[in-house]
């Protein structure tokens, strides 16, 4: 399957989770992402598993606001994502470790 939306690409996430790396991490991520490809997200890890929800979360640890074009991008690796927080296109609210690890979660994705 070769993913276009981030929809399916989110959908892939749990099958890619680096259990070892994730085995001590109990964390929300909140995907509000917009335009085109946009959507609300709750990407939630907990106990090396990862789960994929569409909505809103009550409570996430962190939350990532772009465009679902730029995070398509970011997940494929074709952009960086701290050089997108830094040109503002990516606005992180609440734990920013937490969004800096996401891509030691997921090695293989991109």
């Amino acid at each position: 399957m070769n993913p276009t939306t981030v929809k399916e690409f989110l959908q892939l996430l749990p099958s890619r989770l680096d259990s070892d790396a994730a085995e001590d991490l109990d964390a929300v991520y909140q995907f509000d992402l917009s335009g085109a490809q946009g959507g609300q997200y709750i990407l939630t890890i907990r106990e090396g598993a990862c789960q994929v929800a569409e909505g809103m979360h009550a409570n996430p640890h962190v939350v990532l606001s772009m465009a679902g074009e730029d995070c398509i991008k970011i997940l494929k690796g074709q952009l960086n994502g701290p050089a997108v927080a830094m040109s503002g296109r990516l606005k992180i609210s609440g734990d920013i470790g937490l969004a800096m690890q996401l891509r030691a979660l997921f090695p293989t994705v991109g």
